[in-house]
């Protein structure tokens, strides 16, 4: 079967996260369906989104914009342009694509119809929503009780306290989904959770009201895409299972069926260099994720073209359309 033939007739996937790791898992996962819609965390403040959050009141645009880059069906121009940085003057370090979406914000009634402007100007491949339009900032709670508010500051803080994240949480509370894209979740054949930071990309989506009930109540086959490294300043120290029993603590239950992890070998030179940052390969017991509803899948799924331990995103993507293959006739997700 070709690839366009798969595309026609691929699954309806919805993926939330935010970052690195969802843009990287789009660009496999357009390549098989069409229907596919990314739920972007729009709670960073960093770098050259949190000046343009600052400066004009507006969501912040860099993971909308990775998320642009992947999915572009002129991906080699469109990133290059998307991700094109300026090197001088008062928009050193800006990103071009965070000023374009927003020149759109600023001429559109609501961030996500700017989103959705971009989506068009771009002939994207699916569809990406703001996971909310309202304007939040992530706080982060310490196991020692101490806290601090603001998604960027949030690693310097932990490093600071040297003790784990408790519990991340949104402020102002009760912030109201896109209703778009609850309609995605509630549709979705597929709900992909992660790769990505898991405190500050992928729990931030599950604290919008009404999207991790969302998730519970669908018959979706629900994945946790599990990372592949511990994160320096956010998760060292925690297990495959630390990392589903966050999210369930966070969302709720019902939230994650199969947990996805990589069984490709990292090498000893990259082992070396994330050792350095407190970082190690991601430890898993079966046994433990099962207790928390969670079965464990392995696959190869390392990019070992990039010089990181980072996820493949077309590994990723014929993974999950592997499994959903497998198991959609049987509904044993």
């Amino acid at each position: 079967m070709t690839g366009e033939l798969k595309r026609r007739h691929g699954p309806a996937i919805a993926a939330l996260g935010g970052g690195h790791g969802l843009s990287a898992i789009l660009r496999g996962l357009k390549l098989y369906t069409d229907d596919l819609t990314a739920i972007v965390t729009v709670a960073d403040d960093g770098g050259g989104s949190g000046v343009l959050r600052e400066d004009l009141g507006m969501p912040p645009p860099g993971d909308i914009r990775s998320c642009m880059e992947a999915l572009a069906d002129t991906e080699s121009l469109m990133q290059r342009l998307l991700a094109y940085r300026f090197p001088d003057g008062r928009l050193a370090g800006q990103a071009f694509g965070n000023l374009l979406l927003a020149a759109l914000d600023g001429i559109s009634d609501s961030f996500d119809q700017a989103v959705a402007r971009m989506s068009e100007v771009l002939a994207i491949t699916g569809r990406i929503l703001p996971v909310t339009n309202a304007n939040v900032q992530l706080e982060a709670i310490f196991d020692n009780g101490s806290s601090v508010r603001g998604e960027s500051k949030i690693f310097a803080a932990k490093k600071a306290q040297n003790c784990r994240i408790h519990h991340v949480r949104l402020l102002p509370e009760h912030a109201p989904a896109l209703p778009e894209a609850l309609d995605a979740i509630h549709r979705a054949d597929v709900i992909l959770l992660g790769p990505g930071s898991l405190y500050t990309s992928v729990i931030p989506n599950l604290l919008v009201d009404g999207v991790a009930e969302a998730i519970a109540d669908s018959a979706a086959m629900k994945i946790y895409i599990c990372n592949i490294m511990t994160q320096d300043g956010e998760t060292e120290g925690m297990t495959a299972q630390d990392h589903v029993a966050a999210l369930l603590e966070h969302g709720g239950p019902g939230l994650v069926k199969l947990c996805l992890c990589n069984s490709d070998p990292v090498g000893p030179e990259l082992l070396e260099r994330y050792s350095a940052e407190d970082a190690e390969p991601m430890r898993v017991d079966r046994r433990e994720m099962e207790l928390l509803g969670a079965e464990v899948v392995y696959r190869p799924l390392l990019d070992r073209s990039c010089g990181y331990a980072r996820h493949s995103g077309a590994k990723v993507a014929r993974a999950v359309l592997d499994l959903y293959e497998q198991r959609a006739d049987t509904k044993v997700f």
